[in-house]
C-alpha cells in the first residue's frame, strides 16, 4: 500500500508538560494523542489514536497502521466477541433467545451491533483501535496513560480499562475538531429513545404512505429485489425499466418470455426523490413491460393493520429492555479488561427501543405481509449487503414458504465491511433462532470468492456468476491509451455527504498546486449531490455520465475509501488516489494491491497528483467474471436459451 506523504510543516504547539518526578518508580508513560495536530514532546512513549506515524518519528507509533498490520487476529477477535455475546445466557436463556419475535427468528440479527455496518456504527473502528492499544500496552507495560482527546466516551474506554489493570489514567480535554451539530439535530439527539421511535415512525408513515399499492406477482415464478437506485438513462426517455445493478440481465429475461416480479426497496436519491415519483415509476415500468414485468416498492403493503403489528412488536421488545440490561456486563471479550459498553451504549439502546427498533419492527411486518399474499415463486433474488432489513425478508421469505433463495453481492466485498462476515460458529445452524441465510450465495467473480471462503462461508453454498454491473469492462483494452496535455481527474463522491465534502475541500486545496489547465469533472454518488457552487474556488463540471463513459476520458480518479468505481478505474488501466481516513477502516476494494495511492489530507493529494501524469500503467489481475452471454446466470435461473 502506498500512502503520500505530505512535505507540510508541523504546527506550533504549546506545552504538555508531565512532572519527571512522577516516572519515578512507575514505569513510563504512555501519551494517547487524539488530534490531527502533530504531537508534543515529551519523556513519554506517544501512540496515534487518528494518524499515521512517520518514518523518521522515534518512540511514535500509530493505531490505524497497528490495525492494519494485526487485521487478521482484530478482526478474528471482534467477530468472535460479537457471537459470544449473543450466546451469553442472561439467567438461563441466551441473549439470542431473548430476542425472539418469531418462531425460529431472533431479532437479535437486526441490531445494529450485529449488522455491523461501518456508516451506521461509528464506533466499530473504535473498539478495533482500542483491542491494539490494548495489545500493544500488554507489550510495552507503561506505568501510566494519558489520553489528549476531545472525545469523552473514549475517555471513559480508557478511565475504566486503566482501573481495570491498575493503572493511573489522566485525561487531558482537547477542543473538539468536529464540526457542531444544527440544533434540530442536537434536540432530536437529546430526546429519550422512545420519543426518538416516536418521531421516526411519523415521518416514515408520512413519506411512504403514498407508496401503498396492491402489489402483484401473478403468472411470475421469479422475484428480484433491490434498491430504487442506480437506475439507467431509459427511464428518462423511453420509461423502460433499467438498473445499473442487474444491466443486461432483465432483457436476457424478456427474451426468454419470462415473466418477472421486482420489488424495490424505496431510498430517497435524486433520480427518485420522493414517494408519489416511485409510485409514477412503478406504473411506467408496468405499463411499458407490457405484462413481461410487474413492479412495486415494499411500501405498497403498508396499511393500518401492518403499522398496528409493527408497533406491537416494538412494544415487546421495549418491555423486554430490563430483562436483557445485564447484557452490558458482557461487553468484553474473552480475555480482555476492555469494557466496550461506553462505545455502543447509544447504538445499543437505538437497536432496542429507538429509532431502529421501530423501523425495523416496521421492516419485519411490510414483508411478512408482501411475501404471505405472494403466490409460490420458485426463485428469490435479492441484492446481499447484510444489512437488517435483509434478516427479516430471508425470514418472510422462508415462513410464506417460497423457493431457492439467492443473496447476490452486487459490487466488491471488501475485507474491512464487516456485515459480509461473521463468526463460522454462526454458519453451523444448530437450529434454534440461527442467523437467517439464503440458500445460494452468487458471487460475481475471484476476488469475491475469495473473501466469502476467507470469512469460513459454507464453500457448497458459493456460486459464481457475471459480475452484472461491470460486463463493459469485458470490451475495453488492457489499459487506457495515455494522453499527453493537461491532467484529466475524474472524482468519484460518496455516498455520505460528509465523506464527499471532505473530498471536494480537499480537491479545492490541491488544485492550487496543479496546473491551470487541469480538468476536475466529478461524478456524485446517487445518493448524495455534490453542487459546483458550494466549492467556488475550482472550476467543476458535475455529471451524471455512465463510468464507463467518463474513464476513457481521464488520467487519474480520485475516489472515496468506500466506493467501488476504484475497482472500475483499476480494471480499466487507469490511476487511483483514494481518501484514506484515519478514523476508519480502509474499506477500499483494492486494498493491499500497490499501485493504490492512498492520501489522508490535501497536501499528499497534491503530491499524488502532481506525479500522476506518467506511463506507467498498471496491469490489472483477475477480478470479476465477464462473459457478456451471461450463461452462468443462465444456468442458476434455468433460462433457456
Amino acid at each position: 500500500m502506498k500512502i503520500a506523504r505530505s512535505s507540510s510543516r508541523p504546527a506550533k504547539l504549546s506545552i504538555w508538560h508531565i512532572d519527571a518526578k512522577e516516572e519515578t518508580g512507575s514505569g513510563h508513560t504512555l501519551l494517547l494523542w487524539d488530534s490531527e495536530a502533530p504531537p508534543p514532546k515529551g519523556p513519554w512513549r506517544t501512540v496515534l489514536w487518528a494518524g499515521f506515524a512517520k518514518e523518521t518519528a522515534e518512540d511514535t507509533l500509530s493505531l490505524p497502521q497497528l490495525v492494519e498490520e494485526n487485521a487478521e487476529a482484530l478482526r478474528k477477535r471482534y467477530l468472535e466477541w460479537i457471537y459470544e455475546l449473543g450466546q451469553t445466557h442472561l439467567g438461563s436463556i441466551r441473549l439470542v433467545d431473548r430476542l425472539q419475535l418469531r418462531p425460529g427468528f431472533s431479532y437479535w440479527w437486526m441490531t445494529l451491533l450485529v449488522e455491523k455496518n461501518y456508516a451506521n456504527s461509528k464506533r466499530i473502528y473504535d473498539a478495533f483501535r482500542l483491542m491494539a492499544l490494548e495489545d500493544l500496552i500488554d507489550s510495552i507495560q507503561p506505568g501510566r496513560m494519558a489520553l489528549a482527546s476531545s472525545d469523552r466516551t473514549l475517555a471513559t474506554v480508557c478511565r475504566l480499562w486503566c482501573g481495570n489493570v491498575g493503572r493511573s489514567f489522566e485525561w487531558r480535554r482537547l477542543k473538539s475538531q468536529n464540526r457542531e451539530l444544527s440544533f434540530t439535530r442536537r434536540f432530536y439527539n437529546g430526546m429519550p429513545h422512545p420519543i426518538r421511535a416516536f418521531v421516526t415512525i411519523m415521518r416514515y408513515l408520512w413519506k411512504r404512505w403514498p407508496l401503498r399499492q396492491k402489489a402483484e406477482a401473478s403468472g411470475t415464478r421469479i422475484t428480484f429485489v433491490d434498491y430504487l437506485v442506480h437506475l439507467g438513462p431509459k427511464i428518462n426517455s423511453t420509461g423502460e425499466f433499467a438498473s445499473n445493478y442487474w444491466t443486461d440481465l432483465p432483457e436476457v429475461l424478456n427474451r426468454a418470455a419470462l415473466k418477472t416480479n421486482w420489488l424495490h426497496h424505496f431510498v430517497e436519491c435524486e433520480d427518485v426523490p420522493s414517494a408519489p415519483k416511485a409510485r409514477s415509476l412503478m406504473d411506467r415500468f408496468r405499463d411499458n413491460a407490457k405484462g413481461g414485468q410487474l413492479h412495486a416498492c415494499f411500501g405498497g403493503a403498508l396499511d393500518i393493520p401492518v403499522v398496528l403489528a409493527a408497533l406491537r412488536d416494538y412494544v415487546r421488545l421495549v418491555f423486554r429492555a430490563p430483562g436483557i440490561r445485564a447484557a452490558k456486563r458482557h461487553f468484553s471479550a474473552a480475555g480482555s479488561k476492555l469494557d466496550l459498553w461506553p462505545l455502543f451504549k447509544q447504538e445499543w439502546c437505538d437497536s432496542i427501543f429507538g429509532a431502529s427498533a421501530v423501523l425495523n419492527c416496521m421492516f419485519l411486518n411490510l414483508f411478512e405481509t408482501t411475501l404471505e399474499k405472494m403466490p409460490y415463486q420458485e426463485i428469490g433474488v435479492y441484492l446481499q449487503e447484510n444489512q437488517s432489513w435483509e434478516m427479516a425478508f430471508v425470514h418472510a421469505w422462508k415462513t410464506s414458504g417460497h423457493g431457492t433463495l439467492i443473496g447476490v453481492p452486487h459490487t466488491t466485498v471488501r475485507y474491512w465491511d464487516l456485515r459480509y462476515f461473521y463468526d463460522p460458529r454462526n454458519y453451523e445452524r444448530p437450529g434454534l433462532n440461527d442467523l437467517p441465510m439464503p440458500d445460494r450465495v452468487a458471487v460475481n467473480g475471484p476476488v469475491p470468492w475469495a473473501a466469502y471462503q476467507g470469512g469460513g462461508y459454507p464453500e457448497d453454498q458459493l456460486i459464481e456468476v457475471e459480475a452484472l454491473r461491470y460486463l463493459y469492462l469485458k470490451e475495453w483494452p488492457v489499459a487506457v491509451p495515455y494522453r499527453e496535455g493537461a491532467l484529466h481527474i475524474l472524482i468519484c463522491g460518496d455516498y455520505l455527504p460528509e465523506v464527499s465534502h471532505q473530498m471536494m475541500e480537499w480537491l479545492e486545496t490541491a488544485s492550487k498546486s496543479l496546473p491551470s489547465d487541469s480538468r476536475y469533472v466529478v461524478k456524485p454518488h446517487p445518493a448524495c449531490t455534490i453542487r459546483a457552487d458550494d466549492y467556488p474556488s475550482i472550476k467543476l463540471e458535475i455529471t451524471v455520465a455512465p463510468l464507463r463513459e467518463l474513464l476513457v476520458a481521464c488520467d487519474v480518479v480520485f475516489t472515496s475509501n468506500v466506493t467501488s468505481a476504484a475497482v472500475d478505474a483499476y480494471l480499466a488501466g487507469l490511476h487511483v488516489i483514494s481518501v484514506l481516513d484515519v478514523n476508519s477502516f480502509n474499506l477500499s476494494p483494492l486494498r493491499g494491491l500497490s499501485s493504490v495511492v492512498y492520501v489522508t489530507g490535501p497536501n499528499e493529494l497534491a503530491l499524488a497528483l502532481q506525479h500522476d501524469k506518467r506511463k506507467d500503467i498498471p496491469t490489472a489481475k483477475p477480478y470479476f467474471c465477464l462473459d457478456s452471454g451471461l450463461p452462468r446466470w443462465r444456468k442458476l435461473l434455468s433460462i433457456e436459451p
